[in-house]
């Protein structure tokens, strides 16, 4: 070989390895900022979808005779969670979705939000929107709010969302979306409907499952257009299938086997809302976001009876902290899950979202103390789940029932109810106390196994005894004093109640006709 071709040699290695080692560099630069650059395409869009007031015996794939297609088809390839639990009515559900904190740490242990209320979801909590949006996203919610609004600080492009689209007060006329509520014995009226910050007097005579959909699908095609490289929030609490019975005619022309009138309308928006879900599912197909995106359906409550629902063969309905009004329907769908087509059993609850999207967003709760657990892995994984034990509530507000059993535990008077394991201990007054099948269905509904006047403690194994039909109050002492010492040990950890009178200054007639702040 001549001196001249082992130069060229040289030469050509010296560069070649050159090329390579600025290779390296640059990728190493690259690496040393990927939280920053590379990690927003695999955060996964979240689509959270809230049904108010949504039945246990409501939904097709727990034999009911309304038709799910829907939510049947996306719960059978996701996961079933069949131990999942809920707040007894509308607000207590949506604060702790919300914040992550059980209702005693909110100040949100009694009743609701009503509208003329001055209260809300306490502003020193940040929501999950505020989380989500911390680590790059785009949130949006459409639908009912219920979270308080009487300050322009408690509404929702206020707790971490970028748009809003709905109604503020707690339901309406699907229709006209007017608000009636009496206030000192008078009765108030008025919009409760905005696009944002401003009314929207524009939608009359839409139904608003459908009105809410349509902005649900357009959030989704502008974000796919607009903002592909960032991952979308968005939180759609749906006003079906709260009462008032409405729904266009097409939707009960499939129910005419029904012959209970309240059950036929109320199957028809079922009906309705399940459409709902698959044009929004099919929205995200279209756009290629659903490869991508964690799809959660779940109900606030337990179904209303006295409005059409039905949670046969749970106990108890809507505002009772038997299970028939917390025991939720509810269903993760994502191609992220690692294993589908499954039913997780175990113990899961609304507050546990907070810290499982936020975790799963690439977000971090640091500094706060939630209540919720991070539950992602025993969902897509099937491992045990991190949460043993749930407070459902303490409402020192609610009249007291019986008289005291222990003088040195919990006062078995006052409304509440834990969950340690597979154990439920009820005291004080748990509300209704009846099993009451669908319309349609003769069932022994057992009527001796009521509620007792005086009667203030029961126990129950829920694993064994879902239905909550054999006390054990009498026969296991041990396990109620020592559920009683739990109750003790949270109550020691609750704040004040947080709830005011009626404020008559609420008056819609005072502000343009609509539902609004009305404290500055």
């Amino acid at each position: 070989m001549t001196d001249s071709s082992v130069f060229l040699r040289s030469v050509k290695c010296f560069i070649i390895c050159g090329l390579l080692t600025l290779s390296s560099t640059l990728s190493l630069t690259t690496n040393d900022k990927r939280p920053n650059t590379r990690t927003k395409p695999s955060q996964p869009n979240i689509v959270f979808v809230l049904a108010d007031d949504y039945g246990w015996n409501d939904v097709g794939y727990h034999g009911s005779e309304i038709k799910t297609p829907t939510l049947d088809r996306l719960a059978a390839d996701g996961v079933k969670l069949d131990n999942y639990y809920v707040q007894p009515i509308c607000s207590p559900t949506r604060s702790q979705l919300l914040s992550g904190r059980y209702q005693i740490h909110t100040g949100l242990q009694h009743g609701i939000i009503w509208a003329a209320q001055p209260n809300g979801l306490p502003l020193e909590l940040p929501t999950i929107a505020d989380k989500l949006r911390e680590v790059g996203y785009a949130t949006h919610a459409v639908g009912k709010w219920h979270l308080g609004f009487y300050k322009e600080a408690y509404t929702p492009l206020h707790r971490g969302f970028d748009s809003y689209f709905g109604y503020l007060t707690g339901g309406e006329d699907y229709l006209s979306h007017k608000r009636c509520t009496d206030v000192g014995h008078e009765m108030v009226c008025g919009l409760d409907l905005r696009d944002g910050e401003k009314p929207d007097w524009n939608k009359t005579g839409v139904y608003s499952t459908h009105l809410f959909t349509s902005r649900a699908e357009k959030i989704i095609t502008d974000h796919a257009k607009q903002s592909p490289d960032k991952p979308l929030f968005l939180y759609l609490p749906y006003q079906a299938v709260h009462s008032p019975l409405q729904v266009p005619q097409r939707y009960l022309d499939q129910y005419k086997n029904i012959k209970d009138h309240d059950r036929r309308i109320y199957a028809g928006m079922v009906s309705c809302m399940d459409e709902g879900v698959q044009n929004i599912t099919k929205t995200l197909e279209r756009f290629d976001m659903w490869k991508n995106t964690v799809f959660i359906f779940s109900t606030d409550n337990g179904g209303q009876i006295l409005s059409g629902g039905n949670n046969w063969p749970l106990r108890g309905w809507k505002g009772s902290l038997w299970e028939g009004g917390m025991r939720g329907v509810g269903f993760v769908n994502s191609p992220l899950l690692k294993n589908k087509g499954q039913v997780r059993r175990g113990l899961m609850h609304v507050s546990d979202w907070f810290p499982t999207l936020v975790h799963l967003a690439g977000g971090n709760t640091t500094g706060l103390k939630l209540d919720g657990h991070d539950i992602w892995r025993a969902i897509s994984e099937g491992g045990p789940s991190p949460r043993k034990e749930l407070l459902h509530n303490i409402d020192p507000m609610y009249q007291q029932a019986g008289e005291r059993l222990f003088n040195n535990t919990f006062d078995s008077r006052v409304r509440a109810a834990v969950r340690v394991n597979n154990w439920k201990l009820i005291t004080g007054d748990p509300g209704n106390s009846r099993w009451v099948p669908p319309p349609h269905v003769s069932a022994d509904t057992d009527d001796t196994l009521r509620f007792v006047p005086k009667k203030n403690i029961w126990l129950f194994d829920v694993a064994t005894d879902p239905w909550e039909r054999h006390d054990l109050s009498d026969k296991r002492p041990d396990i109620v004093k020592s559920l009683l010492e739990r109750l003790v040990f949270y109550n020691l950890t609750a704040v004040p109640v947080r709830y005011p009178p009626m404020d008559p200054n609420c008056d819609p007639s005072k502000h343009g006709g609509v539902w609004s702040p009305w404290q500055d």
